[in-house]
């Protein structure tokens, strides 16, 4: 089915229509199954949108590096001898061979294993063998290709991989203010530190899981121990431009616990849940339209005890494993092509729903811009110098072949 035919254009948003006292329609599965849609996401949102992915206490040191990979898109983090942290695609730019092998580590300097090309901390290019014999070749204009970095108030990550000189959608457009948000004034971030990290993959889109964290109106049902974290009866969660915040109101015996949780959903991939003994930032990773890999990063505050501590860990990670069950059910029933959408609640799923539009938003315009264009736009793509005549007429050519099979081309 070509994709613009379950977009929807010139329709009104469903979501849009929803009010208080009628249900609204969910996004149809095919948005959950199809590789098509997969590779317009990773145009659309993430190459283009900023996605929080770590704290910057686990790059502490000069020479500190971790490595990412989001929808395909594999990344290095690095902070340089002045303290600042650098973000680079993990792509040599001689021949495309990666320059950092290992998940994170220390480094003086970052050598691609194929040629030898290096490269210092910064991204920019160091030596190219050989290459002082050429007469026209610029070493300023071969760094590693460099992706936007910001950190935020509370000392949190954020990388947006838009290869322009600035981003499209600038950070204050979808998260101005969460950084500093009213909750979080409570929290000293600077005393917690990375306890451990661990992952889940599951055969389900990356949507699903998105979905499932923002409502409760399934935890009743399917998680017996959330009573223990927060008041079912008191949730609500709030849509602010690119976030989404959940409350409760917190039971004295809660407090007590250091159960008082402050936890924000950021669009388009990855949850904070902050507590007084603990952290979780989970991030929900694409790996193609049926399966995702949930990376979990938990911090726990270095003043608390061991006990307060587990506590709260071993109470989250049942949570997550029990998610993880529903998710992959769900989309197995998804992939058999039956279901097509069902109707949610607008209160106890405004959540998803917000979620969703946001989804919706960032697609539909992005289809409107790859029309208009009459190509597919990848943000994230090198751009050619004026001087790479063929380069581009080979380009041109490919694309009248569709020769990227890793690209579907849109039907228009």
């Amino acid at each position: 089915m070509a994709i613009l035919d379950y977009l929807g254009f010139g329709r009104p948003s469903p979501a849009a229509e929803s009010n208080s006292k009628s249900p609204v329609r969910a996004l149809p599965a095919s948005w959950y199954t199809s590789e098509e849609m997969y590779q317009l996401e990773r145009r659309a949102i993430f190459s283009r949108r900023w996605m929080l992915v770590t704290h910057g206490t686990r790059l502490s040191q000069p020479g500190e590096y971790l490595k990412f990979d989001v929808a395909g898109y594999e990344f290095v983090l690095c902070r340089d001898r002045s303290g600042e942290i650098h973000g680079f695609h993990n792509v040599c730019r001689h021949r495309a061979f990666p320059v950092v092998q290992g998940e994170q580590g220390t480094a003086k300097i970052f050598a691609c294993k194929y040629h030898g090309w290096s490269y210092g901390l910064n991204g920019k290019l160091a030596k190219a063998p050989k290459y002082d014999e050429l007469e026209d070749f610029d070493k300023s204009q071969n760094g590693l290709f460099p992706i936007h970095v910001r950190v935020d108030a509370s000392g949190f990550v954020w990388v947006n991989l838009d290869s322009k000189e600035a981003p499209e959608v600038p950070w204050e457009q979808d998260f101005d203010g969460v950084d500093t948000q009213e909750r979080y004034k409570v929290y000293n971030f600077d005393d917690y530190i990375l306890d451990h990290e661990y992952k889940l993959d599951g055969a389900y889109n990356w949507k699903i899981l998105a979905d499932n964290f923002n409502e409760c109106y399934h935890c009743p049902t399917a998680h017996p121990d959330i009573p223990t974290l927060a008041d079912i009866e008191t949730h609500d969660v709030t849509g602010v431009d690119g976030y989404i915040t959940h409350q409760s109101i917190p039971t004295e015996e809660q407090k007590k616990l250091g159960m008082a949780i402050a936890s924000t959903y950021f669009f388009p991939n990855v949850s904070i849940s902050v507590l007084p003994h603990f952290i979780m930032l989970q991030r929900f990773l694409p790996k193609g339209p049926r399966s995702s890999s949930m990376h979990y990063q938990i911090y726990r505050n270095k003043n608390s005890s061991e006990v307060d501590f587990q506590r709260i860990h071993q109470l989250y990670a049942k949570v997550v494993s029990e998610d993880k069950v529903l998710c992959e059910l769900t989309q197995k029933n998804l992939n058999a092509g039956i279901f097509v959408n069902g109707q949610m609640h607008p209160r106890l799923e405004k959540g998803p729903l917000y979620f969703q539009q946001r989804d919706r938003e960032a697609i539909r315009e992005h289809v409107e811009r790859e029309k208009a264009a009459k190509q597919e736009i990848w943000p994230a793509q090198q751009h050619l110098p004026v001087e790479a005549v063929v380069s581009k007429e080979d380009l041109e050519l490919c694309s009248g072949l569709s020769c990227q099979p890793e690209q579907a081309g849109l039907v228009w």
